[in-house]
């Protein structure tokens, strides 16, 4: 059967009649902000005392856009007879976002935690050369980072911890055999020993 002359604009029509008479779905951004989901990559922010200067980041990335200049200093030993201590200090952290693919991989090299996702996303520049950051714009996006996920309530407890509390246990109970033999009087404990 051959088609009715005019119903694909029928249809046309009706589409568009349907969209007319829906809400508008439209964000007026710069008015109203977007909800961002949870894990949203806007920026990397730097939390500047966890970084110890290895490198990894600058040497992992793909876009090479993370600078980093550092120096030594040597401390004093800790006790006499000590041998003296020499530890990287960091004088530049930048990151060009001209170059920067959101990639992650920083992030997730990092063996000390010192880079994380922000989710602020307006830095735009009028310049390319503005888009650079150094480490104090890197520092203040530090402070826009969302707490991490609560555990899922049925997950097991990270090994780490479970170590700490079996050590603590272990301890409180030898330390309360300790105060229960110290109360208990002295001619028990003689008994116990086989003295009279």
């Amino acid at each position: 059967m051959p088609p009715i002359p005019g119903s694909g604009l029928a249809k046309g029509l009706a589409v568009t009649l349907r969209t007319m008479t829906k809400k508008t779905v439209t964000a007026q951004y710069p008015d109203t902000q977007p909800e961002l989901p949870p894990r949203s990559r806007g920026v990397i922010g730097l939390f500047e005392e966890n970084c110890t200067v290895c490198m990894l980041c600058a040497r992992e990335c793909p876009d090479w856009c993370i600078y980093i200049d550092s120096h030594k200093e040597t401390s004093p030993p800790a006790a006499p007879g000590g041998r003296e201590r020499s530890r990287n200090v960091l004088d530049r952290f930048a990151i060009d976002f001209s170059l920067c693919m959101y990639c992650g991989i920083c992030i997730e090299v990092c063996p000390f935690d010192a880079l994380f996702w922000s989710p602020e996303f307006e830095y735009a520049e009028t310049d390319i050369h503005e888009l650079t950051h150094e480490r104090d714009k890197l520092r203040e996006w530090m402070w826009t980072v969302p707490e991490p996920p609560a555990l899922d309530p049925g997950a097991e407890e990270p090994k780490e911890i479970a170590a700490a509390r079996k050590a603590a246990d272990k301890l409180a109970a030898q330390r309360a055999q300790e105060q229960q033999e110290e109360q208990e009087p002295r001619h028990e404990r003689d008994e116990k020993g086989g003295t009279s």
